[in-house]
């Protein structure tokens, strides 16, 4: 059988209401490329431009979700999809909104016994520049609970820097995440229905992991395949543990980091991940021989409802 008849017409659900609208755009173009390559009757959608009910009009079968941050991200799109009965990719309705607000997977991880950072919930209609006590020591990290891509992102060394950080983290969300600054080296794992992929150490300059080190600049380094030794057992386990207990399904990418006592710290989990040139999990899964081409495949071939 053919991909064209396997999987029917394929709409590829990129651009969006979105802060990451640009980063969108470069990994749907790169999916839409490869699935065309691959036979597959593909097109690009943006629910951005036309009603997400016009999939129905244009005869599609399955959605590829290439959306990343709110709006595509977080369970919306994906209730959506239920609704018009189209089978689309990645995790379900409440997998989607879980792991896109990261206070809420935090609290999961936490009563499943995952390490992560000790964290302060701040939400903005409660917020007052001038009553507000920090309950973490110096130095923390201010980022909106909901959001992606280090958007809203700051550093803290200072309690004069907290409130422009908190303002700042504002602009992109009415909900933030104050965390303990962790020290050390930064790491990301990829888990595609249930199985463990390859371990990607990250090494940015400086140890600025932001936005434009992700996406745009080719200083940072991924060493790929990385072997953490005797505790990479219970880094895998920990990272499955984390995806089965958010309910994931599909392709997602946890990132974790190891302080300079050795002390695990799991951050966040991606339940869609970048698909750029720059991007971490078609690194992680060509270490073990799967190239673009056959990891859109693989994504599509999780195309479902009612996950």
């Amino acid at each position: 059988m053919s991909n064209k008849d396997k999987y029917g017409k394929v709409a590829v659900l990129m651009g969006g209401n979105t802060t990451e609208r640009e980063v969108s755009f470069m990994s749907g173009k790169a999916i839409l490329a490869s699935l065309l390559k691959s036979g597959v009757d593909a097109f690009a959608f943006d629910p951005a431009e036309e009603p997400l009910e016009n999939l129905k009009q244009l005869g599609c079968d399955r959605a590829l979700i290439i959306i990343h941050g709110k709006n595509g991200e977080d369970g919306k799109l994906q209730g959506a999809l239920e609704y018009l009965q189209i089978p689309y990719t990645g995790s379900g309705v409440m997998a989607s909104a879980i792991g896109m607000d990261k206070y809420r997977t935090k609290m999961i991880w936490n009563s499943l016994g995952i390490p992560v950072a000790k964290s302060q919930f701040v939400e903005k209609a409660k917020y007052n520049s001038d009553t507000f006590k920090l309950d973490l020591p110096l130095p923390v990290i201010v980022k909106p609970a909901d959001d992606g891509s280090t958007l809203g992102f700051s550093k803290v060394h200072k309690l004069e820097e907290l409130a422009p950080a908190i303002n700042y983290a504002f602009e992109k969300s009415n909900k933030i995440l104050i965390e303990e600054m962790i020290i050390g080296d930064e790491f990301t794992i990829t888990i595609v229905d249930g199985k463990i992929y390859p371990i990607i150490k990250i090494e940015a300059p400086q140890g600025e992991y932001d936005f434009e080190h992700k996406y745009y600049s080719d200083e940072t380094k991924y060493l790929c395949n990385y072997d953490l030794g005797a505790i990479q057992p219970q880094i895998e386990a920990l990272a499955l543990l984390g995806y089965h207990g958010v309910g994931a399904s599909g392709v997602a990418r946890s990132d974790f980091m190891i302080n300079q006592d050795g002390q695990i710290y799991f951050l966040e989990i991606n339940t869609i991940p970048g698909m750029t040139g720059h991007s971490l999990v078609p690194q992680s899964v060509a270490a073990v021989g799967i190239d673009f081409d056959q990891l859109c495949l693989m994504i599509l071939d999780g195309a479902g409802l009612g996950k």
